[in-house]
C-alpha cells in the first residue's frame, strides 16, 4: 500500500507539486490576513463613529425599528464590500489567474461579485432584521433563540440555493444520455438513491478546477458534476468522484452538518452575548451604541464572532474532513474504482497540497489530503485483491 501510494504521488512533476504547495500554503497566510483585515475594518467602523452615523441616518429615514435595521445593514454591507474589495480582488481574481486556476475575464468576474452582493443584500438583510428583532423582544434569552433562528436560516439556504441561487452564477443542464449518465444513475439505483437526473455545471467559464457536489436539503437535493470533470477525467475517475458525492447523501451528511452547526450556533451566540455586552459596558458610550438592540453594534458583533470562528477553525475543519473521509470510503465501495479515485486525487493537487505534515492536515485541511485519499484507495484495492485471491474455488 505504501509503495503503491508513493508511486501515485511520484506521478506529479516536481514543478507542479511546488506550485501546488505554494498556492495552498499561501492560503494559510491569506486566511490569517483576511481575518486581521476584516477585524481592522470592524474596529474602524466602531472607533471612527461610522457605524453610529449609519444608525443615525437610518433613524432619520424611518421611525420603524425593523426598517431602521434594514437601512443600516444595507449601508453597512455595501461599505464593507467596498473596503474589502482590494483583498477580494487579489485573492479571488489576481491570485487565481497567477496560478492558472481562473478562466474569467475581469468583467465576468465583477459581474459575479455584484450578483453575490445583491444576493447578500436580500438574504442577509432579512436574517439581520430577524436577529435584531429577537434581541429587542426576548431580552436576556435572545442568544438561545438567535442560535435557533440562525440554524433555520442555514436550513432555508440549503433548500433554496440549488434552485434559486446557484443558477445565478452558473448554467445547470441535465447530463445527456451516454456512458457517464448511465454509470452514475446505475450507481444511484444500486445505493437506493432516487435520482433520475445528473446535472452539469459550466464551471469552466470561471475555473480550471474539477469538482462535483451534492447540494440541497429536504427535497431539493441534486447531484452535480462540473464540466471540467467531464472534460479532464476518465469514466473510472468520474464514477469515483460521483460515488463520493453519493456518500454524502446516503450518510445524511447535510443533516449531520446542520446538527453540528446548531451546537456551534449555541456556543457562538452565548459568546456573543457575553463578549459584546462586556465590551459595551466599557466602550459603548464612546462608540455611541446604546445596547445589543442597536444596529450600530453590528461591527462589534461581527468582530467577536470572527475571533471565535478563527480560533475554532481546526475543530470545524476536522469535523468536515471526517465527513469527507466517510464519503471517500463510501465512494470506493460504491464505485469500486480505487485507481480512478487515486487519479482524481492527483488532479485535485492542482490547488491542494498533496503531502502535508500531520498537524498541518489537522489544522488547515477541511478535506483529507491527497496522500491520505490515495492511501485509502490503495488499501481498499489491496484488501479486495486479497479477498479475491482467498476466495474458495468454485466447482460442481
Amino acid at each position: 500500500m505504501d509503495a503503491a501510494t508513493r508511486a501515485y504521488l511520484d506521478q506529479v512533476p516536481l514543478d507542479k507539486k511546488l506550485a501546488s504547495n505554494a498556492y495552498f500554503e499561501g492560503g494559510y497566510w491569506l486566511y490569517l490576513w483576511g481575518f486581521l483585515y476584516g477585524a481592522a475594518i470592524m474596529v474602524l467602523l466602531l472607533t471612527s463613529g461610522i457605524s453610529a452615523r449609519l444608525r443615525d441616518f437610518a433613524t432619520r429615514l424611518t421611525g420603524r425599528r425593523n426598517l431602521q435595521t434594514a437601512v443600516y445593514f444595507v449601508g453597512f454591507l455595501l461599505l464593507v464590500a467596498l473596503l474589502q474589495f482590494p483583498l477580494t480582488l487579489y485573492q479571488d481574481f489576481v491570485r487565481e489567474h497567477h496560478y492558472g486556476l481562473a478562466t474569467q475575464t475581469f468583467s465576468s468576474w465583477m459581474r459575479d461579485v455584484l450578483v453575490n452582493i445583491a444576493v447578500n443584500l436580500v438574504l442577509d438583510t432579512l436574517a439581520i432584521v430577524a436577529l435584531f428583532a429577537i434581541v429587542r423582544r426576548l431580552g436576556r434569552s435572545w442568544w438561545i433563540w438567535g442560535a435557533a433562528a440562525a440554524v433555520i436560516f442555514i436550513a432555508i439556504g440549503l433548500i433554496i440555493a440549488p434552485v434559486f441561487i446557484f443558477p445565478l452564477f452558473n448554467k445547470y443542464t441535465r447530463l445527456e444520455n451516454g456512458p457517464v449518465r448511465d454509470a452514475v444513475l446505475s450507481m444511484a439505483r444500486a445505493n437506493g438513491i432516487p435520482a433520475r437526473d445528473v446535472y452539469v455545471m459550466d464551471a469552466s467559464r470561471q475555473t480550471t478546477r474539477i469538482s462535483a457536489n451534492v447540494s440541497g436539503f429536504l427535497g431539493t437535493e441534486r447531484v452535480t458534476l462540473n464540466d471540467n470533470l467531464l472534460k479532464r477525467c476518465s469514466l473510472a475517475e468520474i464514477k469515483a468522484a460521483m460515488g463520493h458525492e453519493m456518500g454524502h447523501y446516503i450518510l445524511n451528511h447535510n443533516y449531520k452538518m446542520l446538527l453540528f452547526f446548531a451546537v456551534l450556533a449555541l456556543i457562538f451566540f452565548a459568546w456573543l452575548d457575553w463578549s459584546v455586552q462586556t465590551a459595551l459596558r466599557r466602550w459603548g458610550g464612546h462608540w455611541r451604541i446604546s445596547g445589543l438592540g442597536d444596529p450600530a453594534v453590528l461591527p462589534l458583533a461581527i468582530l467577536m464572532f470572527s475571533i471565535l470562528f478563527f480560533a475554532l477553525t481546526p475543530i470545524g475543519n476536522s469535523f468536515i474532513r471526517s465527513q469527507e473521509y466517510e464519503a471517500d470510503i463510501f465512494g470506493l465501495n460504491a464505485a469500486g474504482q480505487p485507481d480512478g479515485f487515486a487519479q482524481v486525487s492527483l488532479k485535485l493537487a492542482d490547488y491542494r497540497k498533496l503531502e502535508p505534515g500531520k498537524w498541518e492536515e489537522i489544522v488547515f485541511y477541511d478535506h483529507p489530503s491527497g496522500r491520505t485519499r490515495i492511501y485509502s484507495a490503495m488499501r481498499w484495492k489491496a484488501e479486495h485483491l486479497a479477498q479475491v485471491s482467498n476466495a474458495p474455488a468454485g466447482g460442481n
